[in-house]
């Protein structure tokens, strides 16, 4: 089982159906903030593709920043920057409908030193759930957890790699895709034969509601 796991087990209601959720273009706007960060270190995104490390360039300059300057930007980002973020719009309220009758684990692939001031954004902005930090693939954190539940489990991400871990590891699990900056939808890789595909959470959250069987309860 994956360390940072087992918190969150504790704190599941296990009759409750539960939501886990990830953070990055799913609850926040993560680009948008990273481009702002960006900017106040003199490098800029331009967004082309789907690839946040192909898409950092210094001010002015045609080359692409290299690997390890990218790395450097995006772990102090994480350090002192992932506080200025916006929230997406409509996923708090959307979560605090889901709350009242399932179980919600908010599960984010970042920085271990980026734990508490990415718990002070999800308080700050409304969604203050258990939250877990996971590295690489996703799919068995989402069957630990998903294990603990005796009712339906949901799971959510932009990225097709961790949604497709957890139908390897958790084919159970009812997956969905959200992609919450406009200017990365057209360019996110999606795969619609597998894994539901909503952009905006007011029908995003709909969708959650009936593969939990919440409009029964």
């Amino acid at each position: 089982m994956p360390s940072g796991v087992e918190s969150a087990l504790s704190s599941l209601n296990p009759g409750r159906p539960l939501l886990i959720v990830d953070v990055d273009e799913v609850l926040g706007l993560f680009v948008a903030g990273f481009e702002r960060f960006l900017e106040g270190q003199g490098y800029e995104l331009r967004l082309d593709r789907f690839s946040l490390f192909g898409s950092i360039y210094r001010q002015g300059e045609t080359d692409l920043a290299n690997v390890d300057a990218a790395v450097m930007l995006y772990n102090e980002f994480f350090r002192t920057g992932v506080e200025d973020m916006e929230p997406t719009p409509g996923a708090a309220e959307a979560l605090a409908s889901l709350a009242t009758h399932a179980n919600i684990v908010i599960l984010t692939n970042a920085p271990d030193h980026c734990r508490e001031p990415r718990a002070r954004w999800l308080a700050r902005h409304g969604m203050d759930y258990p939250m877990q930090i996971n590295e690489g693939p996703k799919g068995i954190a989402v069957a630990a957890l998903a294990a603990r539940v005796t009712e339906p489990t949901a799971f959510v991400d932009d990225l097709i790699s961790n949604l497709d871990s957890a139908q390897d590891v958790a084919p159970c699990v009812s997956r969905f895709q959200l992609v919450a900056d406009p200017r990365l939808r057209p360019m996110a890789p999606t795969a619609p034969e597998r894994h539901t595909r909503i952009d905006d959470w007011p029908s995003l959250g709909v969708a959650i509601a009936k593969a939990l069987e919440l409009d029964a309860r």
